[in-house]
């Protein structure tokens, strides 16, 4: 799946996407719940680059914490951005966001952000080298010291025990009301379209990329995330 096809199925999704994905935010929710302790040294006033920003639910959660912070989203479907923006309204933050439809390469020139996130992202980009363009990317927009938070799906897919990982994974996706034919075009997506990359893999992507060594502080079955500075 290329990037404008990516692109149209997440148009296709955007006003549902919330209610499909509901059974799964005890996840989002364990992700979110751990971003103030790793964002914290950025004070009680910063800048955030939110990529990938999709309906802005970390947009939502680190706007109630930090009443102080201002965000840019980067989304590049329009549906999935306009969903974000009317969350923003709704809940009374849009004040402190821009949106910016298109690629963080896209993004108008402008002050260093003082931090990011990248909630699965770069899991659809299957070329590493483009991976760790994307990453650069991020890079080129944060200050020295800056933060990122990054997640995506990720295993070590020649463990023994990875067939077993991904058993349960699909499990839980399974209790989203997932038909099993569509679920059976997630793990045929999952085979073409996602690079499940070792945790040590997509690390290693990231400290390429211009950052110091990535803490993974979050797993929840094949969901990783990490934090790590602009040196």
């Amino acid at each position: 799946m290329n990037q404008d096809e990516l692109n149209t199925l997440f148009d296709q999704q955007a006003e549902g996407y919330d209610r499909q994905w509901a059974r799964m935010a005890p996840i989002r929710d364990g992700l979110h719940a751990l971003l103030p302790s790793v964002f914290a040294p950025l004070g009680d006033e910063a800048q955030l680059l939110c990529v990938g920003a999709g309906t802005g639910a970390e947009l939502s959660f680190l706007a109630a914490q930090f009443p102080g912070w201002r965000f840019t989203a980067i989304d590049p479907s329009a549906a999935m951005l306009e969903v974000c923006r009317r969350r923003a309204q709704a809940e009374g933050f849009s004040a402190r966001c821009s949106f910016h439809e298109g690629y963080v390469e896209t993004l108008p020139a402008g002050p260093p952000h003082d931090g990011a996130t990248c909630f699965l992202v770069s899991q659809f980009m299957t070329d590493p080298q483009q991976r760790a363009a994307f990453f650069r990317a991020i890079a080129q927009r944060l200050r020295p010291g800056a933060i990122l938070a990054n997640a995506d799906l990720a295993g070590d897919t020649a463990a023994p025990t990875f067939d077993a990982l991904l058993r349960c994974w699909y499990g839980v996706m399974s209790t989203t009301g997932m038909t099993p034919e569509a679920l059976a075009r997630m793990r045929n997506a999952y085979a073409r379209d996602v690079a499940v990359l070792s945790p040590g893999r997509v690390a290693a992507l990231i400290a390429s990329a211009g950052f110091e060594e990535p803490v993974q502080f979050y797993q929840a079955g094949m969901m990783h995330a990490w934090f790590c500075q602009r040196p």
